[in-house]
Parts: structure tokens; C-alpha cells; sequence
């Protein structure tokens, strides 16, 4: 019998009269001087082990179906191509509660408050086209629905799992926040009131997320909802997976096991024989490109879904010709003077939070640095606070400068909370409301917040990407974007597709009803082609551009990447580290594939940790897939300090 911990092989355990059909089973086995729970994955009749030295499993835990040969390869396969330990990828995918040697009480669920039966609106012509097309098809298939913001994807989403559910199958909806889960799960249960609706994310209670994932794998829950970690949810009858927003970073998992919840997601509907539906109005470039190419069939939703709904007009305002209070300019604050006599709603997006990026002092030129990180302390002046929002270092705000006592250190730059307060100066009467990671910090502050927002409790909104999309606000139609220049010359070369990306969709909350929507950008920049196609809402153009400038880079999608990175007490130890494992992989014999020089990371200190990375790079994904398992063990056998630690992460988001 086999067992796979978190490790990086299997462990093999004696127990009478094991049969293949307990594969799947989670087992209760000594461990060191302790006991831990893994699961089954073979059961063979010899070891390469000696009999006398395998020791007896404790105990198999039959409270549960064996988890299914599809759950157990689509872990081996995420384990394989994300050059993860296979026991991580496994036991990643099963509630904390399953992990359990002794798992909490389990108590009943509270039902949901059923909602009343929501009306069927009537498709618009893209939207029947499209579940046409998707309901038409057999088997799997990939496909992009690319449907500009207030299109309608979600309702061309619930017809389709309209005729899942009709199918007598299961449905997965994967958003990329918490935060997007409670407004589109009220419209599920709305529309399937006699279905079992179950969400899975990280702000359930543990006892609630092994309720919800026992419901799924034992086909009662008709339809999942989840973030990224819901793409391993064991679902027997899955007939259906839609990735909503499918652009979006937060699908990419940055800590243990670095999947892309996306892609699994592709993977996982090859694997099933069913469709996959990647939903969004500004899609991934590398999806785009796949679209294109014939890999992913298109759909395209170019009217929005309310009769009369137009795209906002998008008007560049060139901040170099204003005198900006506060990073407003005049006309920004004309618009917003106006909705307010209107009773309309405006949305300030500054995807900066706190009330200033740093604190300094102009005598000494002192700055507000953080001592565990290579990053500023930023000022959160409602709390007189710094904090580092890499590490979460806190301290008081000093009220001199620690270096040379001058009294009057001055906050630099601006977030959301000092645009905040100067709006609520500026417009006395209005109701301002600041909507960030700061101000709503749980689901239940969301849900005040979106109850707030469509009851009319706000007249200006200030906020970060939270609501820059997913969320229909019908009595808003003003977006005014600040601060977004930075972004357009950021050392990373996929900053231009989040700028772009972030700004489409903030500016798509506009006028999304009868009422018509305008967008002021302020920049200092007006004539840069990213913000004339975000103008002219040309995505399609935009895409167009950046794809044929990382064609000539030889950036992916036209290159597969994988990185290595190290932190360590020193720089000198983590470059050390990395140099050793270029040779190694300058050894590997495999062409095709180039490694590059270790370099430290932009952030080249967090959490008193000094972190450097090399790249390594091929044209083809399987020349770099052959490569990886041989050079990852290669670096295992490096001796190396202590308190190193290194992680590999294929198809990186961040170079």
C-alpha cells in the first residue's frame, strides 16, 4: 500500500487485506513520532522496502467515497506539470478538516435564505448565438467568450448551466475574489431556487467548506462556485466549467504548489470530454493569442445586454494643462459636481490604498522605510499608522524624524484614504464611501458595502481594482481613473495588459443601465496608444499590438518560462545558490532551453529574507516540460545553508 504525504515521494505502509478499491481513501499512519492523515494512492503487492521495516497504517478512514482515478490524475497532473510534490497537490485539494487526526464536530448547515425566483430576461442576439454555439458543440472545447463589460456573460453562463443541471450534470463557476462570489451567487440561487448551491472559498468557516466539499463530491450540489482552489472540487457528474473573468492574476496561486487555477481548469474539461467557457471583457493575452490561433473557439459579445445601454464615452484629460487638488483636476471635479446635482453616482479609482505612499522628511531626506522589506512603510492616517503591505510591519507614525528631529515630516503621494477625506471636504453634502482592502476586510463588510452602494447609501465611491469589476451599479455613471501613469513604464512587461485590463473594466461599471456613462483619465500622457485604444474600446486593436511586440521580444505566449527563486539570510548565499543550479542546467543536454544569469527580484528584500530568481526559457512548452523534472533533480542534490529555501514556478506571471 502507498501513501503520499506533503513530501516528495511515497511512503509505503503495511495493512491486511488492502484491495485496489480503497485507492482513494484518506489513511491514518505513524509518522515520525506522530501520526498523519494521507491518502491512498496505490495498492501493490510488494515494496522496494524490506516487509520488517514497513511499519502498519493505523487506520483507513472509510467516512468517505474513495476520491475518484479523475481527482487523483488531474493532482498528478498539476503536481507533474507545476513540479510540485505530489502529496501537495493531493491533500492541498481536500479541506483543512479532512486533514485532520482529530477533525472538528460536525454540525448541520444553515440553509440559505432562498431568494425569490429571479425573471428570465430575453438574450440578446450575441448571447443566443453564443449558448447556441457552446449547447451545439460535443465533448470539449475551449471557448473564449469575449463580451464587453455589461454584455450580458453571465446570463449567457446561467443558460448554460440551465442545461447542465436539465442534463442531469454539475456545474463550476470559478471567479478570481472572494468579493465577486456574493452578488453572483444570489443570482444562482435566484435562478435555480430548487438546486443546491454551494460556494468555496477561503473566508468560510472550515466546518462550512468540508460541508460544502462533501456536497459536491458526492454529486448533491448541483452547482459549485469557488475561487481558484475549488478547480480540484471532486465533482462525479461535471458537466460544465466556466472561468469568469479569466484574465485576471488571482488565479495564479504564489505560494506552495504555483497552479494556474485557469489552466487546470482547461485541463481538468479535456480530461472530463466537456465544454469550458473562459468568460471576460479584456481577456488574457496568452488566451487571446489561443483564440486566434484556432485553439480556443471565439465568442463575441459586442452590445450590452440592456436595451438602450451604451459603452461609456471615454474622455483623456491631459493632466499636465490642470492644477491638480489632491490629484483631481478641474474637470474631474466639475463632473462629479454635476452627477451629484443629478442624484447619480461617481466611482474615483486609485488602485493605491492608505493615505500616502510614504512619509519623509525634506531636511534629511529621511523616507518611511520598511526595516524587514525593500519596500516604503505607506502612512494609513485614520489609525496613525505605517504599514509595509508586503509584510504587514506596523509601526506608530513617528511625530518627528527619527534622524533628525525635524517636526515637519510631510506625506508624499496620495491613496485612496487621503482622496477620501479631501472629497469629503471638497463636497461637504455628498456621501463618500472608500471601498479597499483597508474598509472591507470580510464578507459580511462586502455585502453592508454592495447593499449600501445599490440602495443608494453613496454618492461617490473611492476605490481600488475590488470594484473595478463583476459589479453592476445602475445609478453610476461617472468614472474618473487617477494616478494610472505609473504603470505605463513599469519594469515588468505585462504591466501594460493589467493597466489596460484594469482600466477597461473599471470604466465598463459607467453607465450601465438607461442612464448614459462617461470616463475621465487622467493623464499626462493622452496621446500613448494605450490609452487611444482604451478611448476607442478597441481591445481586439490593443491585444494586436502588444501580441506582435512580445512576438519580437520572444516573450510568451511566443515563449514557455519557468523560474527558480531563492531567498536567504545574504544576497551572496541566494545568487550563490542559483549560479549552481544554472550549471546544472547548462548540463541538462537539452535543447532548446536557456537558462539566464540569477538576478535578485524587484522586491529583493521581504520579510528579512534577501530573494534573487533565474529564468530559464524555451520556444517549445514540451522542451521545457522534458527539461524540468531532470534539473529540478539536479538542484535537490545542491548543499546549501540552512535557512535557504527555493521554490520552481512554471508559467510565472512575474519576471
Amino acid at each position: 500500500m502507498a501513501l503520499d504525504l506533503p513530501l516528495h515521494r511515497f511512503f509505503d505502509y503495511r495493512w491486511p487485506n488492502a484491495e485496489t478499491a480503497d485507492v482513494g481513501l484518506r489513511v491514518r499512519v505513524p509518522f515520525g513520532r506522530g501520526e498523519r492523515i494521507g491518502v491512498i494512492v496505490a495498492v501493490a503487492q510488494n515494496s522496494d522496502w524490506p516487509e520488517d521495516q514497513l511499519r502498519p497504517a493505523s487506520e483507513i478512514l472509510r467516512d468517505l467515497p474513495p476520491l475518484s482515478p479523475h481527482f487523483l490524475s488531474l493532482c498528478e497532473f498539476a503536481a507533474r506539470y507545476y513540479q510540485a510534490p505530489p502529496g501537495e497537490a493531493l491533500l492541498q485539494a481536500l479541506p483543512a478538516g479532512l486533514k485532520r487526526l482529530s477533525p472538528p464536530v460536525r454540525r448541520a448547515g444553515r440553509r440559505n435564505r432562498v431568494p425569490h425566483p429571479a425573471a428570465v430576461p430575453d438574450l440578446t442576439a450575441d448571447q443566443r448565438v453564443a449558448v447556441s454555439a457552446i449547447q451545439s458543440a460535443a465533448g470539449f472545447v475551449p471557448w473564449l467568450l469575449h463580451g464587453i463589460t455589461g454584455s450580458g456573460k453571465t446570463e449567457v453562463y446561467l443558460r448554460l448551466i440551465e442545461a447542465t443541471l436539465a442534463a442531469g450534470r454539475q456545474a463550476l463557476v470559478l471567479v478570481p475574489e472572494i468579493n465577486l462570489t456574493p452578488q453572483l451567487e444570489f443570482r444562482v440561487r435566484a435562478r435555480f431556487p430548487a438546486a443546491i448551491v454551494v460556494a468555496l472559498h477561503s473566508e468560510l468557516a472550515e466546518a462550512a467548506r468540508e460541508r460544502h466539499w462533501r456536497a459536491a463530491q458526492a454529486g448533491e450540489a448541483a452547482i459549485v462556485l469557488g475561487t481558484r482552489l475549488a478547480v480540484f472540487t471532486p465533482m462525479p457528474d461535471l458537466g460544465l466549467i466556466v472561468v469568469d473573468e479569466e484574465h485576471d492574476p488571482s488565479f495564479k496561486q504564489q505560494d506552495g504548489m504555483r497552479y494556474s487555477a485557469r489552466d487546470v481548469a482547461i485541463f481538468r474539461a479535456q480530461q472530463a470530454g466537456i465544454p469550458v467557457v473562459l468568460g471576460s471583457a479584456t481577456p488574457a493575452l496568452e488566451s487571446w493569442a489561443n483564440a486566434r490561433a484556432g485553439r480556443y473557439r471565439l465568442l463575441t459579445l459586442a452590445q450590452r445586454a440592456v436595451p438602450d445601454a451604451k459603452l461609456p464615452t471615454v474622455t483623456l484629460v491631459d493632466s499636465r494643462r490642470e492644477t491638480l487638488k489632491e490629484g483631481i483636476g478641474a474637470a474631474l471635479e466639475a463632473a462629479l459636481a454635476e452627477r451629484l446635482e443629478r442624484g447619480e453616482q461617481s466611482l474615483v479609482f486609485l488602485n493605491r490604498r492608505g493615505y500616502a505612499p510614504v512619509l519623509a522628511c525634506a531636511a534629511c531626506g529621511w523616507l518611511s522605510r520598511c526595516h524587514r522589506c525593500a519596500a516604503n512603510l505607506v502612512l494609513h492616517q485614520a489609525d496613525r499608522r505605517l504599514r509595509c503591505h508586503h509584510c504587514g510591519f506596523e509601526a506608530r507614525v513617528p511625530r518627528a524624524c527619527p534622524t533628525c528631529g525635524n517636526q515637519d515630516i510631510q506625506p508624499f503621494g496620495r491613496g485612496t484614504q487621503r482622496l477620501e477625506e479631501w472629497l469629503g471636504q471638497r463636497f461637504s453634502g455628498a456621501r463618500v464611501l472608500r471601498v479597499d482592502r483597508d474598509a472591507v476586510k470580510s464578507r459580511r463588510q462586502w455585502e453592508a458595502v454592495l447593499e449600501s452602494i445599490h440602495g443608494g447609501g453613496a454618492d461617490i465611491l473611492v476605490g481600488t481594482q475590488m470594484l473595478a469589476k463583476g459589479h453592476d451599479f445602475p445609478r453610476l455613471t461617472l468614472v474618473g481613473a487617477v494616478g494610472a501613469d505609473a504603470a505605463l513604464f513599469a519594469a515588468d512587461w505585462r504591466a501594460p495588459e493589467r493597466l489596460f485590463s484594469q482600466l477597461m473594466q473599471v470604466a465598463g461599471r459607467a453607465g450601465r443601465a438607461d442612464l448614459p456613462g462617461e470616463v475621465l483619465i487622467q493623464t499626462r500622457y493622452p496621446d500613448h496608444p494605450l490609452y487611444a485604444a482604451l478611448a476607442a474600446h478597441d481591445y481586439p486593436g490593443f491585444a494586436a499590438a502588444q501580441l506582435e511586440e512580445r512576438r519580437q521580444a520572444g516573450f510568451p505566449p511566443y515563449a514557455y518560462q519557468a523560474i527558480l527563486r531563492a531567498e536567504a539570510a545574504g544576497m551572496a548565499e541566494a545568487i550563490a545558490f542559483l549560479a549552481t543550479a544554472r550549471v546544472h542546467a547548462e548540463n541538462a543536454d537539452c535543447p532548446g532551453v536557456t537558462a539566464y544569469d540569477p538576478i535578485p527580484m524587484r522586491l529583493a528584500r521581504l520579510a528579512e529574507r534577501e530573494r534573487a530568481q533565474l529564468l530559464v526559457e524555451s520556444p517549445s512548452r514540451r522542451a521545457l516540460q522534458d527539461f524540468l523534472p531532470i534539473w529540478r533533480e539536479k538542484i535537490e542534490t545542491i548543499r546549501c545553508p540552512g535557512m535557504l529555501r527555493w521554490h520552481l514556478e512554471v508559467d510565472p506571471l512575474e519576471c
